[in-house]
């Protein structure tokens, strides 16, 4: 009895288009150092940081500023500005202010985005135009001054999370992928008694992942780096996020609790102080990307290429 070997069937080579060129050594070369070049201008600076954070006195004075090389590990500028409890507390606040943001604004421009992709929705064609209005006419600071403070959110975290809960560019790119989707899977969602609410949840989200997953990127770095909003609407250090102790960091030189009753105490170097709170700053985010890396290029490019 013969047994039957299964072979698995090979992939197709990809063809080059008929107006497309075949790369040479020499091209390949530039493309090679061009990308080497440009991933080296990213992580020497947060090289410079990330060693200047870890680096003693000593070691900066002799240096003249930044590190490049490192010389020993010395952890005192960590050690100080965690002493204090402000950069703790601006974490917590920053992170916070990140989860409830991201998840308020996903929430929103879903509901929006899958709203205004049906053409059969009430009223879809106004509700765009308005949408896209600020694509035009960018609304001005005061009014927004003055209805956040009217709400009475101004000190709270609420005024750091509800003006941006809602980003037109992340609204088209999601209403490009919702229009993607076939109509004969809505169809047959809907003759099986689906709503549209349910059709939403267990139709169209398992298939947009790639696309919620990249602007939900787009919206915790957005939350999380605030700034300019924070310095309008806080007034009380103890509200402050990371961007906004950042900023006093950098300006002061010190961290904020260091600047009275410090005699006797050696202070780690102010160039240290600063780089570590720029590590702080940047680590969750850089943490958090390579988990969603993947769906990055597919989501946008869907996005916005469909619709």
């Amino acid at each position: 009895m013969t047994a039957t070997i299964a072979r698995k069937p090979s992939r197709p080579r990809t063809r080059r288009p008929v107006w497309e060129e075949r790369p040479t050594p020499v091209g390949q070369a530039g493309k090679a150092v061009l990308l080497g070049l440009l991933v080296l201008s990213v992580l020497f600076p947060l090289w410079v940081i990330l060693v200047t954070s870890l680096s003693s006195r000593e070691t900066i004075a002799e240096a003249g500023g930044l590190v490049v090389i490192p010389k020993g590990i010395d952890t005192s500028a960590y050690e100080t500005i965690f002493a204090g409890g402000a950069v703790t507390r601006a974490l917590w606040i920053s992170t916070l202010i990140t989860v409830i943001g991201t998840a308020i604004a996903l929430t929103v421009t879903v509901l929006a985005a899958y709203g205004l992709s049906r053409p059969r929705s009430l009223g879809y064609r106004w509700l765009l135009a308005y949408f896209l209005l600020p694509f035009l006419i960018y609304p001005p600071l005061v009014p927004k001054y003055l209805v956040v403070t009217g709400l009475g959110l101004k000190d709270t975290i609420w005024a750091l999370v509800l003006p941006p809960a809602i980003s037109v560019f992340n609204l088209v790119v999601v209403r490009g992928f919702f229009q993607g989707v076939p109509q004969e899977l809505l169809d047959s969602a809907r003759m099986d008694g689906a709503n549209e609410f349910l059709t939403l949840a267990r139709i169209v989200l398992p298939l947009s992942r790639a696309v919620i997953a990249v602007v939900g990127l787009f919206y915790a770095v957005g939350y999380w780096n605030v700034w300019f909003d924070a310095l309008l609407f806080i007034d009380r250090n103890d509200m402050y996020p990371i961007q906004r102790v950042l900023q006093s960091y950098l300006l002061a030189g010190q961290a904020p609790h260091t600047s009275g009753g410090t005699s006797g105490v050696t202070m780690p170097p102010t160039e240290s102080i600063k780089m570590a709170v720029v590590i702080l700053t940047v680590a969750p985010i850089v943490a958090v990307y390579p988990f969603i890396q993947r769906h990055f290029i597919k989501g946008v490019l869907i996005g916005a290429i469909k619709g």
